[in-house]
């Protein structure tokens, strides 16, 4: 198996990058890494050369950059070039840290679109308060979506659960202002209604605030109320750490408290950190594209390579494939 990263893309780059790299091949034997990006800023970090090679670029898609204009123009950056392998056969799947609406638009243009797949959707997974996690899709590919596309996404968000994070018969819910079924705008009550008489193990409407209990394995929405929903779940967790550290720090009291709770506080920010779960995988691609974290170390690209590496070894785009041809016969 071969797998391509951007190791110019990303606040960390290419140094952690490179290390996550060599953290995976240290892990999986049967793979292979390919790093797209300026050779002699990778071989600065690159201590393991065994089953690592290099494809030499010195262009960047910035994350300044308009995303489709950059994809075209710069066909020699290395998010582009990452693409390129995969849609050449070189490589089964790729990987990037860097501008998100660029990999967006180099998985569209590049690798392509999977037929009866309107609109790719980007999608992570959440962590809940059990620590199982929930999958949430659409969190920005498409700020507009029709009931289809939510169809859609849940399909390919039910596979994914159970190919790659093990879930039996996942729960989807449709994310929603309520749990009634009347409840929501056109759009909810409409998916709602094809949901419903989908083969899928659909649980009606959930509400965010019962997101992280883990009401639902994999949750559906559009991309502009999913990229809320995500930024105010990140933005939430940073602030209640945040408090937590001014409250545990504010007296000598206070201090000796953190001292003994740190190992529990450190258990718990590691436990809500979602890129332990992997990248935001582009589903509807004609091969898996990851989405890692901007801010991504070389845990967290290790956590990208095991996701991508499980979603080509369960063949998870060739079950949606076959799924929706069953669909539309």
């Amino acid at each position: 198996m071969k797998l391509a990263i951007d190791a110019m893309g990303g606040d960390h780059a290419p140094k952690e990058i490179v290390l996550g790299a060599m953290k995976a091949i240290e892990a999986f034997s049967d793979l292979e890494i390919i790093l797209v990006g300026d050779e002699r800023k990778i071989k600065e970090y690159l201590s393991n050369e065994g089953r690592i090679s290099i494809v030499h670029t010195e262009e960047v898609i910035l994350g300044t950059d308009e995303p489709v204009r950059a994809v075209r123009r710069k066909k020699n950056a290395s998010m582009v070039l990452a693409a390129k392998l995969v849609a050449d056969g070189e490589a089964d799947g790729c990987i990037s840290a860097g501008n998100t609406g660029a990999l967006m638009a180099a998985g569209l243009f590049v690798v392509g679109r999977i037929e009866g797949i309107d609109r790719p959707a980007l999608s992570p997974t959440l962590p809940t308060i059990g620590g199982e996690g929930f999958l949430l899709l659409d969190v920005g590919a498409n700020v507009d979506a029709k009931a289809e596309h939510l169809l859609q996404n849940a399909i390919m968000g039910s596979i994914y659960c159970d190919k790659v994070r093990g879930v039996a018969n996942p729960r989807v819910g449709l994310l929603n202002i309520g749990t009634e079924e009347k409840k929501g705008n056109e759009l909810t009550k409409q998916a709602f209604e094809l949901l419903q008489n989908s083969n899928l193990h659909f649980i009606g409407n959930v509400e965010a605030r019962d997101l992280l209990d883990g009401v639902a394995d994999v949750v559906v929405t559009d991309g502009f109320t999913g990229n809320m929903v995500l930024k105010t779940i990140e933005g939430t967790a940073m602030s209640v750490f945040n408090m937590l550290k001014t409250v545990l720090s504010s007296d000598l009291k206070s201090k000796l408290a953190a001292a003994v709770l740190m190992p529990n506080l450190r258990a718990l920010k590691a436990k809500m950190d979602y890129s332990e779960y992997g990248g935001a995988g582009l589903f509807g691609l004609k091969a898996p594209v990851i989405k890692a974290h901007g801010s991504s170390d070389a845990n967290s690209l290790y956590n990208a390579v095991r996701q991508t590496r499980e979603m080509v070894q369960k063949e998870v785009i060739q079950t949606i494939k076959e799924t929706l041809e069953e669909k539309s016969n």
